[in-house]
């Protein structure tokens, strides 16, 4: 525990270790708090002054030990727990009344102390709400992840971003949370291949007796990023006249694969979006290219050069 804790942390943190570990010495707890044993006496005298009963064991076998009986509440917070809660809770863009609701019944049962911070920095702080994240419904989210944990087939309903919907039969191998968006990874029986999802688009879920044996090894995230980049309307493929390890750093998987040619190096994907792709992604890359293949994409490069140009006249 980092010397500048506050001691309301610190006994908290005792509690932990005594829950855990009945028995431990004022040595040990010394040694896991990183103060003196004098200091660790300190603090199981701190909770036994909250009603906590704390017994104390002499002999060989002895140390600290909460009493029998001892009710404790179900989940207990340090300082720097519950304002890192608060913090990632303000950090998610999607935090709405729900979340709103359930972090302020946490806050309520925090010790007055570190209530009061965590309450101050809900009040405080300002936060800017992300454009590109998404909101995806609990129940959802936990439907697929209860049949990714089952490896129970699903069949999902699925709204495309013009608006239409299609049912599609999918094996459920991971979600994945990425930049604020929530992904179901998959094979798709419909598209007979790898198939990503957006969890906030699916408006339904049924479990089916089929089961699955997900492709072993599997890493989720590099999978969902690395499909990210496939299947889209336009196609992509643009050339670097850099080498690759040079170019790589600023390639995002969504982009699609890059592979060495000689002294330079070439990207192969596909995108929905021609207009993003040119003017978020490509004019990042600080390397000479050549837009050798998608017309779409070469258009929306032209307009981006274009209206550059058209700034330092």
């Amino acid at each position: 525990m980092p010397t500048g804790s506050s001691p309301t942390a610190r006994a908290l943190r005792t509690l932990e270790i005594l829950r855990a570990r009945p028995g431990t010495t004022a040595e040990q707890l010394a040694a896991s708090l990183a103060v003196t044993e004098r200091a660790a006496r300190r603090y199981v005298e701190i909770l036994r002054e909250a009603g906590i009963p704390v017994e104390s064991v002499r002999g060989p076998h002895g140390g600290y030990r909460l009493g029998r009986g001892t009710r404790l509440p179900p989940v207990v917070f340090t300082e720097e727990q519950a304002l890192g809660l608060v913090m990632a809770v303000l950090d998610a863009s999607n935090a709405d009344e729900l979340v709103g609701a359930a972090l302020g019944k946490v806050i309520r049962a925090l010790p007055e102390g570190i209530g009061r911070q965590a309450a101050a920095l809900r009040a405080y702080a300002a936060v800017a709400p992300d454009p590109r994240a998404a909101r995806t419904d609990p129940a959802t989210a936990s439907a697929l992840v209860s049949a990714v944990a089952e490896r129970r087939r699903v069949l999902v309903t699925y709204r495309r971003e013009s608006g239409g919907e299609f049912d599609a039969e999918v094996d459920p191998w991971a979600v994945v949370v990425r930049f604020g968006r929530w992904y179901l990874l998959g094979h798709s029986h419909r598209a007979d291949a790898v198939r990503t999802y957006r969890v906030d688009r699916i408006r339904t879920v049924h479990r089916t007796p089929h089961r699955f044996t997900p492709p072993d090894p599997l890493d989720p995230v590099a999978t969902c990023e690395e499909n990210l980049g496939k299947g889209w309307r336009y196609p992509t493929r643009v050339l670097f006249h850099a080498p690759v390890e040079r170019v790589a750093p600023w390639i995002r998987p969504p982009m699609g694969t890059l592979a060495a040619d000689g002294a330079r190096c070439l990207l192969t994907g596909s995108t929905r979006n021609p207009a993003m792709y040119a003017q978020e992604w490509l004019a990042a890359v600080p390397c000479e290219f050549t837009v050798e293949d998608g017309p779409e994409l070469r258009a929306a490069v032209a307009a981006v050069a274009a209206r550059f140009a058209r700034a330092i006249r």
